[in-house]
């Protein structure tokens, strides 16, 4: 029988596979980053159990990328940062995008019971999680990066 960490896990890879491959590829350009963040973050946010996205579309990698005179690039990973806060039933899951070795990598960040008992995968998820949070709180004014819920 599946657990409930385990499914909420499972709902966090269907959230991150679907916002990946259905986003990469889309032409983006310095002037759509912030719409594009907005929609990938509204769309993913319609799933099931997906309690909050922030996407943040790097405007200067974007800018960089752009090998045409069109004015536009492809989305692909290198070129956003994603977090996600899955919600099923009494369990909580942090997961985030990051570049390792120039490959975007999907990782689990906590998973938090109903307990309050937590597992992070690394022994700096909490701090970076909070240090997120708190430089998010910071930056509130600012209109980079869609945040449908503050808290991911």
């Amino acid at each position: 029988m599946v657990t409930d960490p385990q499914q909420a896990c499972f709902e966090a890879g269907i959230k991150f596979g679907s916002l990946y491959h259905q986003f990469a590829g889309t032409p983006v350009s310095p002037d759509s980053t912030r719409s594009l963040e907005t929609a990938i973050a509204d769309s993913i946010e319609n799933q099931p159990h997906c309690a909050a996205v922030t996407v943040d579309v790097d405007d200067e990698a974007v800018a960089a990328d752009i090998a045409h005179e069109n004015g536009y690039t492809e989305l692909s990973g290198h070129l956003m940062e994603v977090e996600m806060r899955i919600e099923y039933e009494a369990v909580t899951v942090r997961t985030r995008m990051e570049m390792e070795d120039g490959y975007p990598l999907m990782k689990l960040v906590a998973v938090e019971a109903g307990s309050g008992e937590t597992e992070t995968a690394d022994h700096n998820a909490s701090e970076e999680t909070a240090d997120h949070n708190a430089s998010e709180a910071a930056d509130a004014d600012d209109t980079d990066g869609a945040v449908a819920d503050t808290e991911p």
